[in-house]
């Protein structure tokens, strides 16, 4: 069984990263990252901080634009436009989830398609989809790069995709498609989750429920990518995945804390870098 070390991944490509900013800089252009923060939630804030220190640490230059919970949807919009004009930022990042009264579908499809590094316009989606160059969403890049890293050809192998989101379950079936797994994808309304999990050399899961996923869902040298991450009581980080016990069973697995998590950062990175590129 190897592990899958984001951590250490994330790490190699933040120097990647730091290098191909400092290129840039030297042809006049220091790429930028702008973030939306919009009201108080402690989690949003927490990742806000970490992807603001993470541009900082590798020569990424980034603003954060904090508004409070009771700003209209049109005064949101109006700053997207703001940003969307400012040639000086190459990405832009709208930190979910946002408030009840705005829509969240018709404020990332006002994100410049080639500003979008989080990949969720309907453009980006499309491309990805067609399998075409796009900005793919930040998580599911990040478990690409990581069965890249390990020399994990999923080509013929089958996939089974825990969780249809639009974040991560959907994007990550079309990555794996694109690279010609056979991919079956699971949601909560799957009558018989084991009964799709067991026949996969791949599970990928990310639903944010405990333990989900057990050792007698697991079939003898599967690959197991854990994208949930949970606090329990106890204030202990988990994923989805049992991980002491279907551990044991794997030839390559994600630990939580210090698999995919830090990957997302990682990629948002790369993608900015990428954003920046494309405005030569």
């Amino acid at each position: 069984m190897t592990i899958l070390n984001g951590k250490k991944l994330s790490e190699k490509i933040k120097l990647e990263v730091k290098k191909e900013a400092e290129n840039l800089k030297k042809e006049g252009i220091t790429p930028g990252l702008a973030v939306i923060l919009v009201g108080e939630d402690p989690a949003s804030q927490v990742y806000v901080k970490m992807k603001a220190k993470s541009c900082k640490d590798s020569g990424i230059y980034s603003v954060v634009h904090e508004f409070p919970e009771t700003i209209s949807q049109e005064e949101l919009l109006d700053t997207i436009k703001r940003i969307n004009k400012n040639p000086n930022i190459h990405g832009l990042l709208i930190q979910l989830p946002l408030p009840k009264h705005i829509d969240p579908t018709i404020v990332l499809e006002a994100v410049a398609p080639e500003k979008d590094v989080d990949g969720f316009h309907p453009y980006n989606v499309g491309r990805l989809v067609a399998g075409l160059d796009s900005f793919a969403p930040c998580t599911p890049l990040g478990v690409m790069e990581m069965f890249k890293e390990y020399n994990i050809d999923v080509k013929g192998l089958d996939a089974c995709v825990v969780g249809a989101s639009n974040i991560v379950g959907k994007p990550m079936q079309a990555l794996l498609l694109n690279e010609f797994a056979t991919v079956d994808i699971c949601h909560i309304h799957t009558k018989d989750l084991a009964a799709h999990t067991k026949r996969a050399d791949i599970v990928i899961v990310g639903v944010g429920k405990p333990n989900l996923i057990t050792a007698d869902m697991i079939k003898e040298g599967a690959i197991v990518v854990d994208i949930g991450i949970n606090r329990l009581d106890n204030g202990k980080l988990v994923g989805d995945v049992d991980f002491e016990n279907v551990s044991k069973k794997t030839s390559f697995i994600t630990p939580v804390p210090g698999g995919v998590g830090p990957m997302t950062i990682a990629m948002l990175l790369k993608n900015t870098i990428k954003a920046a590129k494309a405005s030569k």
